[in-house]
C-alpha cells in the first residue's frame, strides 16, 4: 500500500512547489509515496478524503500543530523552516519517512 504525505500551508501555493521537490527526491531513491499539498482551510476535508499517512505543516501555519496533534491519529509535524525556505524536498521527505517509521 502506497503511503501518502500531505502538506498544508496558508494558501497551498508554496507547499505545492515543495511537493514537486519531494516527488523528485522520492523518484531518485526509487520510493513510492503519494505527495500532495493543500491550503490549511481545506486540510480537514483533505484529511477525510485522502487519509494521509503523515501531515507536514508549512511554518506559517505552525499554530495549528497542537490542535491537529490532539485530533489526528497520524503523525503531524511542522516542516523545518530552513528546509521549507530552500525547498529541500529530500530533507522534508526523510522527515516524513521518519514520522511514518519508514526510516
Amino acid at each position: 500500500m502506497t503511503k501518502t504525505i500531505m502538506l498544508a500551508c496558508a494558501g497551498g501555493f508554496s507547499t505545492s512547489l515543495i511537493v514537486k521537490h519531494i516527488q523528485v527526491a522520492a523518484a531518485n531513491e526509487k520510493l513510492d509515496y503519494k505527495v500532495f499539498a493543500t491550503a490549511a482551510v481545506n486540510a480537514e476535508e483533505e484529511l477525510e478524503s485522502e487519509h494521509p499517512s503523515v501531515l507536514m505543516l508549512g511554518p506559517q501555519v505552525r499554530y495549528m500543530l497542537p490542535d491537529l496533534k490532539k485530533q489526528l491519529d497520524i503523525p503531524v509535524q511542522v516542516i523545518n523552516m530552513q528546509d521549507y525556505g530552500l525547498m529541500n524536498g529530500a530533507h522534508i521527505l526523510h522527515d516524513a519517512m521518519k514520522l511514518m517509521g519508514d526510516e
